[in-house]
């Protein structure tokens, strides 16, 4: 089935190099309005500012990480069902179920290819 490639999407992660990545990789599979956010907090303002079809972002980031932003985008009543993909370098299971209980609706382990994202968008979008 077709992805709705025309939603926006937020992609969150400190490190410069993978933003660029998650970009190449979104643009391979069709998806074109993608913003950046370099952590949480900053994440946090964006979703205020616009409406994104999906949230992608890195566990690991300072001063917030992500699951502290997923925390607070499922505790914010205008976010709280905006799908949430964290991607983590280490697959540690108390972090899984961590993310799961928090509310992530689908999980990545660095490294990826497009079609594993394309496979984790599709299953979170339901598409």
């Amino acid at each position: 089935m077709a992805l709705n490639t025309a939603l926006p999407v937020l992609i969150v992660d400190d490190y410069q190099t993978m933003l660029r990545i998650i970009r190449n990789l979104l643009k391979q599979i069709g998806f074109n309005d993608v913003d950046e956010a370099k952590d949480g907090s900053e994440a946090l303002g964006k979703l205020k500012e616009k409406k994104y079809g999906l949230v992608i972002s890195d566990w690991n980031m300072a001063p917030m990480t992500g699951f502290e932003l997923l925390q607070k985008v499922r505790a914010d009543a205008e976010l709280n069902s905006l799908p949430f993909i964290m991607i983590t370098a280490e697959a540690k299971t108390e972090n899984v179920v961590a993310a799961k209980q928090a509310g992530v609706n689908n999980y990545i382990v660095k490294p990826f290819n497009a079609e594993t994202l394309r496979s984790k968008i599709a299953a979170v979008l339901g598409e």
